[in-house]
């Protein structure tokens, strides 16, 4: 059975599936949407890019 990771949004707290809330682009940039409050954070670093 595969356990998926929570993730915290920074603004309301709320937690979602990681699945849910992050999209990786092809150009490695990550970008985060949170669900319920609707936050946004594009061009999250990464260890690649």
């Amino acid at each position: 059975m595969e356990i998926i990771p929570f993730v915290k949004c920074p603004k309301c707290n709320r937690e979602a599936q990681i699945t849910e809330v992050l999209t990786a682009q092809s150009n490695q940039n990550v970008i985060f949407l949170c669900p319920y409050c609707h936050y946004e954070k594009r061009n999250i670093e990464t260890s690649k890019g």
